[in-house]
């Protein structure tokens, strides 16, 4: 272990000149790292929301809502499928969690069961009397369709904050339909909630020509939307929309806020299956006019002139630059598929995550100092040099979070503290063993060196590794801060094992070579 070739010396400069320029721009302003070239290393450690301040948002989300939107669209369904197989019903309706109708003729039977497999084979079908029929979903499927939901809504979230550029949101599922949000940084929560919380709901639907909306003869299938503000003006006050939507904003893959006649608009593109359908549909129904419906409000009612085969569109009204600019956000990132509610709102100021910042600094320094004094009168030289090898671990490590662009949390500078006392660990069995092969073994410096870290090497592997398949664990079932911890604490680890085995090895070796001492003063 005294033998230190010359690749294993040129590594280890290598790895400290690495973690020291990918550390150091921790050292001055956020602001002024980001502007540094792009060959410099800028990244900073990311501080949690518990050191810079943020929002905090505990969200519910409507899944009884998007489940009576699907029982909406099942009634929907049956109606158009029944009436083209000439099938006779009536009392066709949503009742509770299921959706029944009455056969006019119980002949129709097989006919209506066909159908309702076609539209869902995982249908419960429950039929009595031969004519009354009751359709619903297993409890399995529901669930599985509750959960599909949630995360839906999870990455929608996720895709809308980092539209805004903030760095590392925490976003989790809290028991069956709410969702627990911190987001670092915000320094308006309330634009935050605007942007997380408009639905953005796109649809394309026909609007029911010749029909009032005050007429009070409104077809079935049919309901009555606003316009959206600024739109009345042009048009009207409100629209007898189909409910049939032939085309959602699903099948959008861009949109951005754009400039048309010298007026904000947002235009969108479709995906290959949406462009064919929008296609389809404009071609077979010129002279229509369709209603552009964002969040249940006719944002645009345009007349089909022609057949729009390209796959694009734009979006006009009273928009301005931000508003633009906001819509095509929400559209790019996806509709939330169920609308969500605030049930808890907290602000963390910043002053609060500077005490904590300054708590965990004080904390960090007395740890280093106490280490450092304990070290150097324990071991004398020894110990200077694992000091020398403790600082380095703690720069290695702030270069790893910056690297990895971790988040630094409160609990995480709790695992760089728990770090700071554990990183001399491996350095007190090699010096230990040291100690015990020279004034019980009575070897000479170089052997007892040697035997030293040979002999210690297996039990600092097997603490070090039990502790990190804990840090492991702890990073995957933990959450939030408890992976703040894991994530220090497992950074640490790797960086004390080099800095202890490999540093601290070369500066004794380097000493020993030198001095050729012939006792040691441990």
């Amino acid at each position: 272990m005294v033998q230190f070739p010359k690749w294993q010396i040129f590594l280890v400069l290598a790895v400290l000149a690495i973690g020291l320029a990918v550390a150091s721009p921790n050292l001055i302003q956020r602001d002024t790292a980001e502007n540094l070239p792009g060959w410099m290393p800028h990244k900073q450690v990311n501080l949690g929301l518990d050191l810079q301040g943020g929002s905090y948002l505990l969200l519910e989300v409507g899944l009884n809502d998007v489940f009576e939107d699907r029982r909406d669209n099942l009634v929907d369904a049956i109606r158009g499928n029944f009436r083209r197989a000439r099938i006779g019903y009536t009392n066709l309706g949503a009742f509770g969690e299921e959706v029944g109708f009455d056969l006019r003729d119980a002949a129709s039977l097989e006919s209506a069961r066909e159908i309702l497999r076609e539209i869902n084979p995982q249908f419960l079908i429950d039929v009595s009397n031969d004519t009354q029929i009751r359709v619903s979903l297993p409890d399995t499927v529901l669930r599985d369709q509750a959960v599909a939901v949630m995360n839906q809504t999870i990455e929608v979230l996720r895709r809308r904050i980092d539209e805004l550029g903030t760095r590392e949101p925490s976003i989790q599922r809290h028991g069956d339909d709410r969702i627990l949000l911190q987001v670092p940084g915000i320094e308006d929560p309330e634009e935050l909630k605007a942007i997380i919380g408009t639905t953005a709901v796109l649809t394309f639907r026909f609007v029911e020509e010749g029909v009032l909306p005050n007429a009070g003869n409104i077809p079935a299938g049919s309901e009555i939307l606003p316009a959206a503000e600024g739109e009345s003006d042009r048009y009207a006050s409100s629209y007898v929309v189909n409910k049939r939507i032939f085309l959602r904003g699903d099948n959008l893959i861009d949109a951005q806020g754009t400039f048309q006649d010298g007026q904000p608009v947002v235009s969108f593109t479709f995906d290959t299956a949406g462009a064919k359908r929008f296609a389809d549909t404009t071609r077979d129904n010129v002279g229509r006019i369709f209603a552009i419906v964002l969040d249940d409000e006719v944002i645009s009612a345009p007349v089909i002139r022609e057949p729009i085969l390209g796959g694009s569109g734009i979006i006009s009204g009273d928009f301005t630059v931000q508003s633009a600019q906001n819509l095509a956000l929400l559209l790019r990132a996806g509709a939330l598929p169920a609308p969500i509610a605030f049930l808890e709102e907290r602000t963390v100021g910043a002053g609060l995550g500077a005490d904590s910042i300054q708590a965990g600094r004080i904390a960090c320094i007395l740890g280093f100092v106490f280490v450092i004094i304990f070290m150097a009168l324990s071991y004398g030289r020894f110990g200077l040099m694992a000091n020398v090898a403790l600082f380095a671990n703690l720069v290695l490590i702030v270069a790893a979070l910056s690297g990895l662009q971790a988040t630094l949390t409160l609990p995480g500078i709790a695992g760089i503290v728990l770090t700071i006392g554990m990183a001399v660990d491996a350095n007190v069995l090699i010096f230990e063993r040291i100690r015990e092969e020279t004034h019980i073994n009575g070897r000479s410096p170089v052997t007892a060196i040697d035997a030293g870290y040979r002999r210690a090497m297996t039990t600092i592997i097997d603490s070090n590794l039990t502790t990190l398949i804990a840090a492991v664990l702890l990073f995957q079932f933990g959450s939030g801060p408890i992976k703040g911890f894991a994530v220090t604490l497992a950074i640490g680890l790797i960086t004390s094992m080099f800095t202890a085995i490999m540093l601290t090895r070369l500066l004794i070796v380097t000493w020993l070579r030198r001095k050729r001492p012939q006792t040691l003063a441990i």
